[in-house]
């Protein structure tokens, strides 16, 4: 036997052996029962889980409606026709929607493709079963994919969240008749020819028994704010019927009026108003009021679109009365295709912290079609003021349009948007900086630098700039004024970014207070023996300019970084260095400027002839007042310095600490102290010439003990025993001026003081006696007796 032919047999037998072992196994379980289902229950469940907003119907239906318009558009392009209703009215490309108060009905109607009695069978009359994702299918086999917004067949069903009836009427271009599908949502419906003929001529009509509790929805305010909230940017145009109360003259006989007036005859013009009032009677009219004027711009061309558009488009959008700082519109492509359109306010709004401001910023859509605002992960916090749209064609869909299906889509759309946010914001720094060159006159290369292609290169896709603001003046530091706060705290959250961000950071310096400097401007002048870049945070500028440390760096021409902001040094501590220079605050110890070996081997000697001054000092102050104390090498006036070691909790940051409502009010003691002794300063040498002699004298201890708290004063540190800083600056100013330490108060003088008043006394009625102006007798009665009456 040949082995194909045994392979064969083998085969075949245990194809037998499996088919035999499922009827033994079937025989065992027996035969199968289907499942039993009520389908009202199952309905109910199905909208009341999938949708907890009940104004979710109306963009449902208006959905359908567009899907339906998008069909018959894409069938004519290639075979047009021409229908028309038994009336004669031909249908038309638009979604209109009408309401009866006195029905309590709500009547949708499209000009669409329409559905045949097989179609309303069985999209309708079968869960789960979408006539758009068959039509795509059909598609995808011809000619191509034309992306629609139904494909789960369960949207139409929100219907019943309202409705306690829903009855459908439509034609197909492929039917005959009109037919119409009606149920109760109670596991039946009803499939029967429309008794009112073709009326639509193509196209179908929803119309809504609407329930009880149901009625804020015939109310035309209400269909509005829908509209305007989920179908604002649907492609076609939806009207709303308007009823209007208008006051018309009454309809009378011609021979009766001709009497009339013959009759009357010339008669006074206040007789006739008020005769014209009372011939005139209350009518009720209806119109056609187009609700989405507002065209979704993100899907033009950018070339197309002019700023007034875009000004325009945006304050519609976010209601907001002045035009935007700035904005951006772009389309990415790739693993995930979006268009999106992006805008910086012209000021922060005053609860720009405010997490719940997080839902309404960026608004998602699918296919034009408002989806839900309230992703809070789809911006982070720190971009929280960016406002805008942002639309996916193909964004799969949890069957609730509410949930995505796919949480990776949402980071790869997030990504993006923060990566064209933050190219926004620098955007803008270089459109400052080539305005800044124009008007300078200084042409220098505008091409990015190494490091920027580095940024720019690490996205996986393609994306396609559309169009930016023209910017004409400059407003970068008008945007680090109003958002600078988001962009620090984009530093401490945003570890992934922190390198684009570093590059926005702006503050003003010792050789700019008037303008921003970025960190690049600083490196750029900065001359080549400098280490470091040095700052100094403070509270306001007043104090930083008062800090002790800052005038060492000015005698050195050294730049100083100014930072006021409470939550500066905790995005400086996120910020390891800046083109390879480190960022060093002038608060903590001694920081090292000199370069030269020869003061390095000088400073040593120093520091061995001063080590007994030192040591002295430390002792004096213990160790919860000073963890070490060295000779400082800043250039400064000053006595004494107080500064905090270099990896540890700044004066300025404990300040900050201990302020926080929740904060530990014993915050100081993690700001620990480091004395810097200015041996050059003459109290610093006779306290050392002091303690040379004796260490225990007096003098010295309290000289020392002065100094370290007025410098804990200068430098931003607390005084806690402020009495004892009294006591020992009272008895140095007696010595000052050799007063005894012990002098006692002096004694009050009581005899002088009774001198004075008998001298006073006497001139007084010297002065008395000589007064030319005094009263007459008379006078002096009449004055008692105006005061007795009073």
């Amino acid at each position: 036997m040949k082995i194909s032919t045994l392979f064969r047999v083998i085969f075949v037998t245990f194809c037998v052996v499996c088919v035999l072992g499922e009827e033994v196994e079937q025989q065992e379980k027996g035969s199968p029962v289907q499942f039993e289902a009520n389908v009202k229950t199952m309905l109910d469940m199905l909208i009341g889980s999938l949708y907890t907003n009940r104004d979710i119907f109306l963009r449902e239906l208006i959905s359908n409606g567009s899907d339906a318009l998008d069909k018959i558009r894409f069938l004519y392009l290639t075979k047009p026709k021409e229908p028309k209703a038994d009336n004669g009215d031909a249908p038309t490309m638009d979604i209109r929607i009408s309401s009866n108060k006195e029905d309590r009905t709500l009547v949708m109607r499209d000009g669409g493709i329409g559905m045949t009695k097989e179609e309303m069978g069985k999209n309708l009359g079968t869960l789960g079963t979408s006539g758009t994702k068959e039509f795509l299918e059909k598609l995808k086999e011809s000619q191509g994919d034309e992306k629609l917004i139904g494909q789960f067949g369960v949207g139409f069903y929100s219907a019943f969240l309202v409705a306690d009836k829903v009855r459908v009427a439509s034609k197909s271009d492929d039917s005959d008749k009109q037919w119409v599908w009606e149920s109760r949502a109670d596991g039946s419906f009803f499939l029967y020819p429309d008794s009112r003929g073709n009326t639509l001529g193509r196209g179908t009509e929803i119309t809504l028994e609407l329930r009880k509790d149901a009625d804020e929805y015939l109310d035309q305010d209400k269909l509005k704010e829908i509209v305007h909230h989920y179908s604002e940017f649907i492609h076609f145009p939806i009207y709303l019927q308007i009823e209007k109360k208008e006051k018309v003259p009454k309809k009378a006989d011609d021979s009766a009026a001709e009497e009339k007036k013959s009759e009357e005859g010339d008669v006074e013009e206040k007789k006739d108003d008020e005769k014209k009032d009372e011939e005139m009677e209350e009518v009720t009219t209806y119109d056609w009021e187009l609700i989405n004027e507002n065209k979704p711009i993100w899907t033009r061309p950018a070339s197309e679109i002019k700023e007034d558009e875009y000004n325009k488009f945006y304050k519609a959008l976010t209601k907001d009365h002045d035009d935007p700082m700035y904005y951006t519109h772009f389309s990415a492509e790739g693993e995930v295709q979006f268009k999106a359109l992006l805008f910086i306010p012209g000021r922060a709004p005053y609860n720009v912290f405010d997490t719940s401001t997080l839902q309404a910023n960026i608004r998602l859509y699918v296919r034009r079609v408002f989806i839900t605002d309230e992703f809070k992960d789809l911006l982070p916090r720190y971009l929280n003021f960016i406002k805008g749209v942002v639309d996916s064609d193909d964004l799969p869909l949890h069957v609730s349009r509410e949930l995505l299906q796919e949480n990776r889509i949402l980071k790869i759309i997030k990504r993006k948007l923060v990566r064209k946010a933050l190219g926004m914001l620098q955007e803008i720094a270089d459109n400052d900086k080539k305005i800044e060159e124009k008007k300078s006159g200084d042409k220098k290369d505008d091409a990015e630098s190494d490091e920027d292609k580095k940024d720019d290169d690490d996205s996986e896709d393609e994306d396609k700039e559309t169009g930016g603001k023209k910017q004409k003046d400059i407003l970068f530091p008008k945007f680090w004024d109003e958002f600078g706060k988001n962009m620090r705290l984009g530093m401490i959250e945003d570890g992934s970014n922190r390198a684009r961000l570093t590059k926005l950071l702006r503050y003003k310096s010792s050789k700019s207070e008037d303008k921003y400097v970025s960190l690049e401007d600083y490196v750029e002048r900065m001359p080549e023996s400098q280490k470091a870049i040095y700052f100094i945070a403070a509270e306001s500028m007043e104090k930083i300019k008062q800090s002790p440390v800052l005038n060492d760096a000015i005698q050195r021409d050294v730049e100083v970084l100014y930072m006021i902001d409470a939550i500066d040094e905790y995005v400086v501590s996120h910020v390891t260095d800046f083109a390879s220079k480190k960022l060093v605050n002038l608060a903590k110890e001694d920081p090292d400027f000199e370069t030269d070996k020869d003061r390095k081997k000088y400073d040593k000697y120093i520091k061995k002839k001063y080590d007994k001054l030192t040591k002295w000092f430390k002792d004096l102050l213990g160790p919860e007042k000073a963890t070490r104390v060295i000779l400082t090498k800043r250039k400064t006036p000053e006595a004494m310095i107080l500064s905090t070691p270099t990896h540890g909790v700044s004066a300025n940051m404990a300040r900050i600490m201990r302020g926080q409502a929740l904060g530990d009010k014993n915050q100081e003691s993690d700001a620990k102290r480091t004395v810097e002794l200015n041996r050059l300063h003459p109290l610093v040498d006779e306290v050392f010439k002091r303690v040379q002699a004796d260490e225990k004298d007096d003098t010295a201890g309290d000289i020392a003990m002065v100094l370290y708290d007025v410098a804990a004063l200068q430098n931003g540190f607390d005084v806690k025993d402020t009495l004892a800083l009294s006591k020992r600056m009272n008895k140095l100013l007696r010595a000052s001026v050799d007063i005894p330490a012990d002098a006692a108060l002096l004694d009050e003088n009581l005899s002088e003081f009774d001198a004075e008043i008998a001298a006073d006394g006497t001139e007084e009625a010297e002065s008395s006696g000589d007064d030319s102006d005094s009263e007459t007798p008379e006078e002096s009665e009449k004055e008692a007796t105006s005061e007795e009456e009073n």
